[in-house]
């Protein structure tokens, strides 16, 4: 099954990809401002969700797959005051993203089927988690399009 297992990678990989380009697509006309403003009274700021993002493919990809030691503080990711510039958390999305990039595309037939654990999820192998990891960050980007139309308006 090589075949299949490229081809999962290949699409993963370009799903991912596909996922930056629309944040920063929709993110593009926000100011520095706008970026960390939440214009409702609940929910998350446009940039306190790309720091959320950011974390979640770092610990679940990063940290359980890829070993790159990252650890995560998941409550200062929606809590964070000190907070960086929308070029610096955009940056850091796009690094989180290239990092999901080379580890899906390093996996072999057998790593997909490998078993998986991770604090708050109940993936079991490390292909669920990746799918896991992409509709999360999807249904992210949508809140993030909501946000930023509200917030151009």
């Amino acid at each position: 099954m090589p075949e299949l297992s490229e081809t999962v990678c290949t699409s993963f990989a370009n799903y991912y990809e596909q996922l930056r380009v629309n944040l920063r697509t929709w993110v593009a006309s926000l100011t520095e401002e706008q970026f960390w403003k939440n214009p409702f009274p609940y929910g998350n700021s446009v940039g306190h969700l790309v720091l959320h993002l950011t974390g979640n493919l770092n610990y679940y990809i990063g940290t359980q797959i890829a070993q790159t030691g990252y650890v995560r503080d998941r409550a200062r990711e929606f809590e964070e005051k000190a907070l960086p510039t929308k070029l610096e958390a955009l940056e850091k999305f796009d690094k989180a993203i290239e990092m999901v990039k080379a580890t899906v595309r390093n996996q072999s037939a057998e790593d997909w089927s490998a078993p998986y654990s991770g604090t708050g999820v109940t993936s079991e192998n490390r292909f669920a988690i990746v799918l896991d990891c992409a509709a999360h960050a999807d249904h992210h980007i949508g809140q993030i399009l909501n946000l930023a139309r509200e917030l151009v308006r």
